[in-house]
């Protein structure tokens, strides 16, 4: 039995280092772009893995910024040569930041996100 609660925190351990790297790599998606791609396949990979823990909703919450963002900046491109695109492609920024900075947050905390 003692040895099922080291296996369980150790997963948690690593899920909660995981989860920080992923957010750490949808950061630093603002001036690479490519590391998005790698942080929403380390997602859906690990989503098994997480479910039923904290670090599931954070999971949901970073794949659901992904699709919405990336949504947006194709609208806000397509729409970039009326202008209105630039505004598009700059609220969707700062929706990014925002939704990075709250996940982070509350991972720092120990908090699950509000998903439903």
């Amino acid at each position: 039995m003692n040895e099922a609660l080291t296996g369980d925190s150790e997963k948690l351990a690593s899920l909660k280092q995981l989860t920080m790297v992923t957010y750490i790599l949808y950061a630093l998606s603002a001036f690479t772009g490519v590391t998005a791609i790698v942080a929403i396949v380390i997602n859906y990979v690990k989503r098994d893995d997480a479910a039923g823990t904290l670090y599931e909703s954070h999971f949901t919450w970073q794949i659901r910024t992904f699709w919405w963002s990336l949504l947006w900046f194709v609208v806000g491109c397509m729409l970039a040569i009326v202008g209105v695109g630039v505004v598009i492609l700059i609220a969707d920024g700062i929706w990014v930041i925002y939704r990075i900075v709250k996940g982070f947050l509350y991972w720092n905390d120990g908090k699950p996100m509000d998903v439903k």
